[in-house]
Parts: structure tokens; sequence; C-alpha cells
């Protein structure tokens, strides 16, 4: 082949090579910041969103702080009808008020998760077409080896030429380098938004459980005010009547409590027994784990002007069956059929006891060795049902843990 006619395809090859090179990164720009611009507009609007959610946040935040200020007010002030209602009154209102913060703060994390899956999206996007462009470079600079360096060199008519045909190749090798460490950028920051995504998902379950919680409490609130408005009317006599006859109940079940456990782990301890030992595994739950409604000495207990709430409330539909939280044996059984409070309470190891309060029926007699996750009876709560007792919020199961007979917090024993 002539010379000439080597020199002009060569030109030609490099040419159509450059053009190539050059529109395809041209329309992968244009295309990219086309793209980009319209997810940088979805991003921009979601921020725009996210900060009205923050804003309402702090507006509930400073209404709650009102409602907080109100009921320790209340809490302080002398127990009487138009007090406990008002208190009750205002204890719904905050409720209400957690629920409202609790669905903003979902909306909130939902509107980040739809903004992390946009970015998640641009980046997949922009990591397609880094390795469409490498794919492109790559094809190029197989064009350039059907024409060897040296074939260059010898048609190449000055020493400008050739060095000019060695920058272009350099010039793709360094394109080539740039784009493959882009590629590798954008890889690890798609897996950083993954993992942001991944923690998103989890804060959103959290507000979700956090959210039925806050609703069960709100219907416990209610139920609360509807039992004493049942019960007493808009009478304050007869609302006093009730609260004496209330801290009565509860003062005779914690005396009787505390001598049943001396009698018998006096009586134990007579019978020359071996130690009887704690489980080993600890405790389980003597219901489904399930919603906390009133917590140990909860500061929030609407009778604490009475008594310390010396359990915890696990939420639990009437009928409920009722578990033994450990080995042990049972000490008293308080289940006559009566609306009057009853419960159970068994003696473990360890210097510990646990009681089971507002039983609607109990299976186990006094003196009898349980184990641990058997039925021992089943729940109550609802007003006027048997072993439901005075005052009370709803169907549920009080809890107590007695460390050598004083009340503990039993969420410290449960798994």
């Amino acid at each position: 082949m002539p010379e000439k006619k080597y020199k002009k395809i060569t030109k030609l090859i490099s040419v159509t090579m450059c053009l190539l090179f050059f529109l395809s990164f041209s329309a992968s720009v244009y295309s990219q910041d086309d793209e980009a611009s319209v997810i940088n507009r979805e991003v921009k609007m979601i921020n725009e969103d996210i900060s009205d959610k923050k804003n309402q946040v702090k507006k509930i935040q400073d209404k709650q702080a009102e409602y907080e200020a109100l009921i320790k007010q209340k809490q302080q002030e002398k127990s009487s009808l138009n007090n406990q209602l008002s208190l009750l009154d205002n204890r719904l209102a905050k409720s209400e008020l957690d629920i409202e913060l609790v669905e903003t703060e979902i909306g909130r994390i939902e509107l980040e998760i739809q903004k992390t899956n946009l970015e998640i999206e641009s980046r997949n996007k922009d990591i397609l077409k880094n390795k469409d462009q490498i794919a492109d470079v790559l094809r190029l600079i197989q064009k350039r080896d059907n024409v060897n360096t040296l074939e260059i060199m010898l048609l190449n008519s000055s020493l400008s030429e050739f060095l000019t045909q060695i920058k272009y190749l350099e010039d793709i090798n360094e394109s080539l380098d740039e784009s493959l460490q882009d590629v590798e950028k954008l890889k690890r920051d798609l897996e950083k938004e993954q993992k942001t995504l991944a923690r998103k998902n989890d804060e959103m379950n959290k507000f979700k459980t956090e959210l039925n919680e806050k609703k069960a409490k709100l219907a416990a609130e209610k139920d609360n005010k509807i039992t004493i408005l049942g019960q007493v009317g808009q009478t304050e006599k007869e609302y006093q009547r009730l609260l004496a006859k209330a801290k009565k109940e509860q003062e005779d079940a914690a005396a009787e409590i505390a001598s049943m456990e001396k009698l018998v782990r006096a009586k134990l301890a007579s019978l020359d027994k071996e130690k009887m030992e704690f489980n080993a595994n600890g405790m389980v739950w003597p219901v489904t784990k399930n919603v906390i409604t009133a917590y140990f000495h909860d500061p929030d207990y609407p009778f604490r002007n009475i008594f310390e709430h010396p359990a915890v409330d696990i939420r639990a539909k009437q009928g409920s069956t009722l578990k033994a939280a450990a080995s042990g044996y049972v000490a008293r059984v308080k289940s006559d059929g009566s609306a009057n409070y009853g419960y159970i309470m068994l003696i473990h190891g360890d210097g510990l006891s646990t009681v089971y309060g507002h039983v609607s029926k109990s299976y186990v007699a006094e003196d009898e060795y349980v184990v641990q996750g058997q039925a021992i009876g089943l729940s109550g709560g609802l007003p006027g049902t048997p072993g439901s007792g005075r005052l009370t919020t709803g169907s549920h199961l009080h809890f107590e843990v007695r460390l050598n007979g004083i009340p503990v917090d039993p969420l410290s024993y449960l798994p």
C-alpha cells in the first residue's frame, strides 16, 4: 500500500477516534446533567418537606411541655374529683400529642427514606454511565491497536505528528483511569447510602412500635376516665369514698403479701428442705410480651397521690392465660369470684417472689409447687369483673417482683 494512502488511513482513524470519544463523552455529560437536574429538584422538594416536618415536631414539643407543666401542677394539688378529671384531661391531650409527634416523625423518616432511595438510584445510574464510558474507551483503544505504534511512527511525516499520536494515547489511558476511579467512588457512596437506608428503616420500625404503645396508653387513659365517671358520677363525696376504699384495698393487699411471704419462707425453712434454687434462665414473661401501660413507680400513674405503683401493668386481654414467671411455691391465692382485688403470689429462690394482680380465675392452690411457664390462672381488670378491684383502668396484668419482700422493678428481671 502506498505511503500516502497509509498516512491518510492512520489520520482518518485518529480523527474518527477523537470524534467518537468526544461525541460519546458529550452525550454522556448532557444526559447525565439532565437526569441529575431532575433528581436534584426532587431531592430539594423532599428536603423542604423534611424541614416542614421538623418545624411541626418543634411546635408539638412546645405544646407537650405546656401539658407536662399542667400535669405536674395537678399532681401536686390535693386529690379531688375535679382535680383528677382535669389531670386525666391533660394526660389525654398529652397522649394525643405524643401520637401526633410520633406520626410526624414517621412522616419525616419516610421522606428521608424516599430521598435516600433517590440518591441510591442516582448512584446506580452514574455507575452504569461510567461503565458505558469505560466500554467506549476500551473499544477506541482496540481500534487504535489495529494500527501499531511502529506503523504510526513510520507513517507520520514529522516528529510532531508522532508525539501528537502518543499524547492522544496517554489521554485515553488517563481518561480510563479516571473513569475507573469514579466508579470505585460511586460504589463506596452507594454502599454508604444503602447502610443509611437500612438504619432509617430500623428507625422507622422503632417509631411504629412506639406509636402502638402510645395508642395503647391513650386507650387506657380514656378507659380510666370513663371508669371513674361510671363509678362516682360527678359526686365529690362518692369520689373520696372510692379513693379511701382503693387505698385501703392496696394497703391490705401489700400487708398480706408481706406477711404471707415471711410465713411461707419460714415454713419452707422448718421443713429442712434443700435450698430452693432460682431458675438458671431467669424469669419469663407471665403473659405474652406486650405493651407496658404503667411502669414501676411510674410518675404518670394516675393514682400516684394515693399509692406508689409497685409493679408494671402489662396489656393483656380479659381472660388471657397467666404463666408462672419462675418455678416456686404458691404462697397466696385470693380469688373469690367477686369484684374485689384478686391476686396470686409465688415464692421463688434467691429471696424473690412474684405477684399477679387482677386475677379473674385461679388454676392453683396455696402450698402447691409450680414450674416456670405453668398456667396459674386467667387475667382480668375490666371494671366490675371478678378480681378487678377498685379504680382498675381496664384489662391488664398487674405484675410485681419483690426482693426480700421489697417491690423492685420487674423489667430488671424480665428478658
